[in-house]
């Protein structure tokens, strides 16, 4: 047996840890960039920490051309501490930003798939990551996700030492998130527990991780979908998406993820949606696989217990996995692929994407051309 855990430095976790920001970012230096998002600047204590200090507000989602500019910012400031609050995205630019800012080369060649792939030379300005929602996890992972327009793909950058130096995970901030984000990012959160522990690559050390994460999700998602103040709900979401990223980033994650990143660069959706979409049918096609070709594979049993602890019920399986997940995506309105502009003439396209992905590694079992189109079928 052989695996490694990596994480963030520290994690502060708890009801309003955020107004902690201050004390521990000037631990690090004395020059920071704030990286966020016009939603997170509404809230009163977030927007007085960072009032007098220099920021960059992004809108949209890491493009290669964004971190090279942000990048350039952060060189000109010479700031020495680089702190995102904000969704998945506004820390991935921050995480991408304190990467590149601190090498000398073009953010391509360190960018895996349609870059060089090169180790960065120097270690990353420090950074501190504050989440604003309860899906990515990105707090504690060694990857930044960006998207390339010419290459209409999403791609990482990824190196062990792009974890952050902090992570702060405030649930009281994610309570002004609307209902359909709720969901969306909720049910990544779900998937980014549910893919590393039926990854051929889990450890000892995520499953545990894995599974109170997935019991979290599935007990506070309609909550804090149906009343976005229930401090509990949001409570739970925050922990589970937080275990989802310390799993995903030890373990390795699947299918759904393998397909969300070229779909994500194809096509203008939000990420979770994409997960959520395609999630049933991800799960179906592969114990459909590993009972054909891989009966006593481990990851058949570890789908039963998720629907165990997904329902409460010892007597469960992974059937009941499945019609818990029909219902509740029947609740929370998830779109299918189609509603995003998805055609099924894409479908070669993106099989063909994703069979390059990094995530896809890490399904349990080698899925075929005919398996992958059949899960782009189902989630149209």
């Amino acid at each position: 047996m052989n695996f490694e855990f990596a994480t963030a430095s520290r994690i502060v976790f708890g009801k309003g840890k955020s107004n902690l920001i201050p004390k521990i970012w000037k631990s690090f230096g004395k020059r920071p960039l704030f990286i966020t998002g016009h939603s997170t600047l509404k809230n009163s204590s977030v927007a007085e920490i960072i009032s007098t200090h220099e920021k960059v507000i992004v809108s949209q989602e890491p493009s290669t051309h964004l971190i090279e500019e942000i990048s350039e910012i952060a060189r000109k400031s010479k700031c020495d501490i680089i702190i995102s609050i904000g969704g998945g995205s506004v820390i991935d630019t921050g995480k991408a930003v304190a990467a590149i800012a601190a090498n000398s080369k073009k953010l391509l060649n360190y960018l895996e798939v349609i870059g060089m792939g090169e180790s960065l030379e120097n270690n990353p300005i420090p950074f501190i990551a504050v989440p604003t929602t309860s899906g990515t996890g990105s707090e504690v992972t060694k990857n930044a996700v960006v998207f390339s327009p010419e290459h209409k793909v999403k791609i990482s950058l990824r190196d062990n030492r792009m974890i952050p130096k902090v992570a702060i995970v405030d649930p009281d901030l994610t309570h002004s998130l609307p209902p359909n984000l709720t969901a969306y990012t909720g049910i990544d959160a779900l998937t980014q527990c549910l893919e590393p522990y039926v990854s051929h690559m889990a450890t000892p050390l995520t499953d545990p991780i894995c599974l109170t994460g997935i019991k979290r999700i599935s007990r506070a998602l309609l909550k804090a979908y149906t009343n976005g103040e229930d401090s509990n709900a949001r409570e739970d979401m925050a922990l589970g998406s937080l275990f989802g990223g310390l799993a995903l980033a030890n373990a390795k994650l699947g299918a759904v993820h393998g397909f969300a990143g070229p779909i994500g660069g194809m096509f203008s959706a939000p990420h979770g949606a994409i997960c959520a979409a395609l999630l049933l049918p991800v799960i179906e096609v592969n114990i459909h696989a590993l009972l054909v070709r891989e009966p006593d594979h481990p990851s058949l049993a570890k789908y039963d217990q998720i629907g165990k602890e997904i329902t409460g019920n010892n007597n469960s399986n992974h059937t009941d996995l499945m019609d818990w997940l029909s219902t509740t995506f029947q609740t929370l309105n998830i779109p299918r692929l189609s509603d995003f502009g998805v055609s099924k003439s894409d479908f070669s396209s993106i099989v063909d994407k994703s069979t390059k992905a990094s995530s896809m590694k890490g399904n349990p079992i080698a899925l075929t051309k005919t398996e992958l189109m059949r899960i782009l079928d189902q989630a149209f």
